[in-house]
């Protein structure tokens, strides 16, 4: 079981509640069913995009301007898509003091749009605001500013609610930002505002699409020295504990199906509903076997989802999630 909590009791107590604040997480959140409330669709929108341009390996999948972002995510309701994860790339990129004028419009427009249609997650972090790539602020020695990052990122999560997104998703894996974001949505009159963490993420090889798509590849070095050891299961199961002692509402893992060995170990340590994140390569590696005659993707993509869903993942976001209607879900 998880130690003694951080927060105080009034914090934790909403906890109950903030997964219930709309119907989309009451969908999400049912223990009895496996249907397409389960699912979450990625998008890309980027500041310097004029034409959408397709991911490369990530069929069906765009980077996009806003207004095609509008289009692309009312044709994804007709087909049964209602939780979306933002990413967002601005036309600047900066060290620090970040100006984040375009991810408000986007959220907020995409929220004017579509409303109580549906449930809208955005993924926070720095890596697509840094002129470097990297999750982080550095000091001059390239080690980590962690006090610095966190304020960065925990006013990132603040702006991004106000704007009117229903779900926070910190993917930065640094230590301590689940605490720090939680308290300062609190402080903000933000506290029904649900953290969804990217609790267990480990340095992987199969993030290329999406880094191309997000523009956030690093310039120099990589992410080891904050992202997960793939081999070290007993970190990674502490990573999400951490997360849940500092108030996460639910945790997720990713890769998806190279970490699904770990999704009924955190619920059961932390007692908290955990997702999986079918990530780019995965999802690549199918995309692209199936343009070579080599396997059906709807047949493929089923038989993965519902092998994380037996390995107790609450949720799992997918760049096919497009795609699950017409699968049968």
């Amino acid at each position: 079981m998880i130690g003694k909590m951080r927060l105080p009791m009034n914090n934790v107590d909403k906890k109950l509640h903030r997964l219930k604040g709309n119907k989309f997480l009451r969908d999400l959140c049912s223990e009895t069913d496996f249907t397409r409330s389960n699912f979450v669709q990625p998008i890309f929108v980027n500041e310097t995009i004029t034409n959408k341009e397709e991911i490369l390996g990530l069929k069906d999948n765009f980077v996009m301007n806003l207004d095609d972002t509008l289009k692309q995510i009312n044709v994804d309701i007709s087909n049964g898509v209602n939780n979306f994860l933002l990413f967002i790339s601005p036309k600047n990129k900066a060290q620090n003091s970040f100006n984040l004028s375009f991810h408000e419009q986007v959220i907020s427009s995409v929220k004017d749009e579509f409303k109580n249609d549906i449930n809208l997650w955005t993924d926070v972090c720095l890596c697509s605001l840094t002129d470097h790539g990297h999750c982080c602020l550095f000091n001059n020695d390239h080690s980590i500013n962690l006090d610095t990052t966190l304020l960065e990122i925990s006013n990132i999560a603040r702006i991004y609610a106000e704007a009117g997104s229903d779900v926070i998703a910190p993917s930065d894996m640094m230590d301590g930002r689940t605490l720090k974001i939680r308290e300062v949505l609190d402080n903000s009159n933000l506290s029904m505002t649900p953290i969804i963490s990217y609790s267990t993420k480990f340095s992987s090889n199969f993030y290329g699409p999406f880094r191309n798509a997000a523009e956030s590849t690093p310039s120099f070095g990589d992410r080891k020295q904050y992202q997960l050891d793939y081999r070290s299961k007993s970190e990674a199961i502490r990573a999400s504990i951490r997360c849940a002692e500092e108030g996460a509402d639910m945790l997720m893992v990713k890769p998806g199906i190279t970490s699904i060995d770990l999704i009924s170990n955190i619920k059961d340590k932390t007692n908290l509903m955990v997702g999986a994140y079918q990530v780019s390569g995965e999802y690549a590696g199918i995309c692209l076997s199936e343009e070579k005659g080599l396997l059906n993707l709807e047949e493929a993509l089923k038989e993965t989802w519902h092998v994380m869903r037996r390995a107790e993942a609450q949720f799992i976001i997918t760049y096919g999630a497009r795609l699950a209607k017409q699968i049968g879900f």
